[in-house]
């Protein structure tokens, strides 16, 4: 059988013509003017159409609280291996 269509480099390059990646339409934000993507709340401050979705600063404190937990318990972890060192060995500390 043969090819009946001929398969040309500007065929192809028209067909892709329409492949190419647009940028995103960004809108200004209400409240603190950033830019944010159109229908979509603002990262920033959590607003969208004037009103508050998110409460940003109350998720900004539970970050830095969780952070300075884990903080806390690395500086406990730390601690016990000397603890292990001076005390004698039995077989749950072995099992670990």
């Amino acid at each position: 059988m043969s090819v009946r269509m001929r398969h040309t480099k500007s065929h192809t390059a028209n067909r892709r013509s329409h492949h190419g990646l647009k940028s995103p339409r960004l809108s200004k934000c209400s409240n603190c003017g950033q830019a944010h993507l159109r229908h979509r709340m603002c990262e920033n401050c959590g607003n969208y159409k004037g009103k508050e979705i998110i409460d940003i600063t109350a998720k900004i404190a539970k970050k830095q609280q969780k952070a300075k937990n884990s903080e806390m318990k690395a500086k406990e972890e730390i601690k016990d291996p000397e603890a292990d060192k001076n005390s004698p060995l039995n077989a749950e500390k072995l099992s670990r």
